[in-house]
C-alpha cells in the first residue's frame, strides 16, 4: 500500500490548527466588538433663551424674543476600525415667538431637525476628540400675525455637514466630571424658497416653478451649530448642563433669512449597557 507523502499530512494538520485558530481569534474580536457596540450614551437636553429672527420675505425688520427647544442625542461606537469610529444622531425641536421693534406684530416660528454622523475618534492623553460629518434634515415654518397676503413662510432643507469633537473628563473628589465642545459646518445642501415676489398659491396651485429648490453652500448660507457642556453626578445620576449656539443664514432667491438662537441647556445623561457593567474589565467603558 503506497504511502501518503509526509509534506501531504503535514500540510493538512497544519490548514486545520490554522482554521482553528483564526475561527478563534475571529470569535473573540467579534465578541470585543459587539460588546462595545452594545454601549450607547443617550441624553436629552431643555434649552431656553434668546432668539433673532429676520425673513424679508415676510418682513424687512428683525424680530426679538424667546426661544425654547428640546435635544435628544443617541451616541455610540460601532465596530468598524476597532471601535474608533462612533455614530451620532440628534434630533432637535424648537419653538420660539418674537415681536418686530415697535412691538406691532408677532411671529411664531417652530422647526424640527434629524442629524446622524459618524466621528473618527483618537486620545491625546486624557483628552478624547472626534472629527467626522454627517447628513441633516430639517423642515418647519415662520408665521408673522400681521401679513394678510404671504403670512407664512415654509423651511425646508437638507444636506451634509462637517464636525467636530472634544471631549475632556476629569475628577474632583473622585466623581466622573466632564467637559464636552461641538461645532458642527454645514458645507452643501439643498433648501426650498419661493422666490422674492411670488405667492404660495403660484408655486402650489398653479404649479408656476421659479427656482424654488436652491442649492446652498457657506457663500449662500453660512451656518454654524455649536455647544459647550458640562456633565456632573449627584447620588448616582448624570446631569447635563450648558450653552447651545445656533447660528442658522441664507440669502437665495432675493430673500434674506437668518436665525440666531443662544441657548441655555439643562439635562441629563444616561448609559445603556446590553452587558452588566462587571463584564467591563476595570470599567474601562468609553466617555463621550
Amino acid at each position: 500500500m503506497k504511502k501518503q507523502p509526509i509534506i501531504t499530512k503535514i500540510s493538512r494538520s497544519t490548514v486545520l490548527k490554522t482554521l482553528c485558530l483564526w475561527g478563534l481569534l475571529y470569535t473573540v474580536s467579534a465578541k470585543a466588538q459587539t460588546d462595545l457596540n452594545r454601549y450607547t450614551t443617550h441624553s436629552t437636553l431643555f434649552g431656553f433663551g434668546h432668539l433673532n429672527q429676520l425673513d424679508t420675505y415676510l418682513s424687512p425688520f428683525e424680530y426679538q424674543g424667546k426661544q425654547g427647544n428640546i435635544v435628544h442625542e443617541k451616541f455610540r461606537p460601532t465596530h468598524w476600525l476597532d471601535g474608533r469610529i462612533t455614530t451620532q444622531q440628534k434630533t432637535e425641536a424648537y419653538l420660539g415667538f418674537s415681536q418686530n421693534p415697535s412691538k406691532s406684530s408677532n411671529t411664531l416660528s417652530g422647526t424640527l431637525s434629524y442629524k446622524i454622523g459618524w466621528h473618527y475618534s483618537w486620545k491625546i492623553s486624557t483628552l478624547q476628540l472626534f472629527a467626522g460629518g454627517g447628513l441633516q434634515v430639517r423642515a418647519g415654518g415662520i408665521y408673522n400675525t400681521r401679513n394678510s397676503n404671504n403670512p407664512a413662510q415654509a423651511l425646508a432643507q437638507t444636506g451634509l455637514y462637517a464636525s467636530g469633537i472634544a471631549a475632556y473628563p476629569f475628577y474632583i473628589r473622585k466623581q466622573p466630571f466632564q467637559i464636552r465642545y461641538q461645532i458642527d459646518l454645514p458645507f452643501c445642501g439643498m433648501m426650498f424658497s419661493p422666490n422674492y415676489n411670488q405667492s404660495y398659491y403660484e408655486i402650489f396651485t398653479l404649479g408656476n416653478y421659479d427656482h424654488n429648490i436652491r442649492f446652498i453652500h457657506p457663500g449662500n448660507a453660512p451656518t454654524c451649530y455649536q455647544s459647550l457642556t458640562l456633565d456632573f453626578p449627584i447620588k448616582g445620576f448624570t446631569f447635563r448642563i450648558g450653552y447651545g449656539c445656533d447660528i442658522e443664514q441664507s440669502r437665495v432667491n432675493g430673500i434674506k433669512n437668518h436665525s440666531y438662537r443662544h441657548s441655555f441647556l439643562i439635562g441629563y445623561v444616561k448609559d445603556f449597557y446590553f452587558l452588566k457593567r462587571k463584564d467591563y474589565p476595570n470599567n474601562n467603558i468609553p466617555n463621550f
